[in-house]
């Protein structure tokens, strides 16, 4: 048992919680024995939830009734004290109790309440929020997603080599290419700061990485890139539009499947591909961003997934540290 990962959770994070994260943990125990889960919440609630579902060789309750609202701005979160189930289980990873930590709560109060409790990697100014999106030919790396709305030329290089060792952790066996978010993939085209960078990058020797230029809002689902960075503006909007517009694609589409008697019947000869279909925009298989750049990974669960997404959360926290993701941040900066 020494040799499993240990992952702190944050049971009392986001809607419908503790159940979905206990069922999430039990869905997660059933496709992975190699992880030990610290579980930070209302003890006796979370019990009753995951007693005799899975041995309690693989878990451990720490019990505390504080937890941060979904309502709390980040300062309000803090001042809720040391002993919210958020900030027990961010502590247990900088006492090294753990591996890493996930939480389904506030996002702006688990950034803080990570920045106070851990430290910055070395020679890393600013931690970024990264996450995983699909592609054509995979899944690609993207961030900032919103930890920092400006950022200097040094920012967006660091942001490089996190999101480039965050991918190879991720999928060992690749070398992905990277690319800057732009209006344009011509050189003179951005901001000082964005063409800066690319001057930079385009300059020096890569390691572990391939530098590939710019890349424009139109192409990040073409999967030529797998590590995509910009400022945490540009990349909350990025977000945002590819997450309102995948879910009007899906509701449209239904709509016309459902909306007369020939768009039933060819939902029905369409049902295989249509569940496919679905399946490829379902948002809980890519569930958990990453925020980087601290001493210990922070894993930040959808508040509004159901177990299944928290489980595919999990599954990333594993591939994170199986990856030595904080390693190989270390060693390329």
């Amino acid at each position: 048992m020494s040799d499993m990962i240990k992952i702190a959770v944050d049971a009392m994070g986001g809607d419908g919680s503790p159940k979905k994260v206990i069922d999430g943990i039990i869905l997660n125990h059933e496709n992975n024995k190699n992880n030990f889960y610290k579980i930070f919440g209302d003890k006796n609630r979370i019990f009753e939830l995951i007693n005799k579902k899975i041995s309690n060789d693989y878990y451990e309750i720490i019990d505390t009734d504080k937890t941060v609202k979904s309502t709390d701005s980040p300062l309000e979160a803090a001042k809720r004290g040391k002993t919210t189930s958020m900030w027990l289980a961010i502590e247990s990873v900088k006492h090294k109790e753990t591996d890493i930590v996930i939480s389904a709560g506030n996002t702006g109060a688990l950034l803080v309440i990570s920045k106070l409790n851990l430290d910055m990697i070395e020679n890393i100014d600013k931690p970024a929020l990264s996450a995983l999106w699909p592609n054509k030919k995979g899944m690609s790396v993207v961030l900032d997603l919103g930890a920092n709305i400006e950022c200097s030329s040094k920012n967006l290089i660091d942001f490089t080599i996190m999101g480039s060792s965050l991918y190879t952790s991720l999928y060992p066996n690749e070398t992905p290419n990277v690319a800057i978010l732009n209006i344009g993939s011509e050189e003179l085209k951005g901001n000082e700061v964005i063409k800066e960078t690319y001057q930079i990058l385009n300059d020096k020797n890569t390691k572990g990485y391939n530098f590939t230029g710019y890349i424009e809002g139109n192409e990040l689902m073409n999967g030529d890139v797998n590590v995509i960075v910009s400022d945490g503006f540009t990349g909350n909007v990025a977000l945002k539009t590819a997450e309102g517009t995948a879910n009007f694609i899906t509701s449209e589409l239904k709509a016309t499947m459902t909306g007369n008697l020939l768009g039933k019947i060819s939902s029905l000869l369409n049902f295989s591909n249509l569940k496919k279909f679905k399946k490829r925009l379902d948002p809980r298989l890519y569930n958990g961003a990453i925020f980087i750049g601290l001493d210990s990974p922070v894993v930040k669960s959808h508040g509004g997934t159901d177990y299944i997404g928290f489980s595919n959360s999990l599954d990333v926290c594993h591939r994170i540290v199986k990856g030595n993701l904080i390693e190989k941040i270390k060693q390329n900066i």
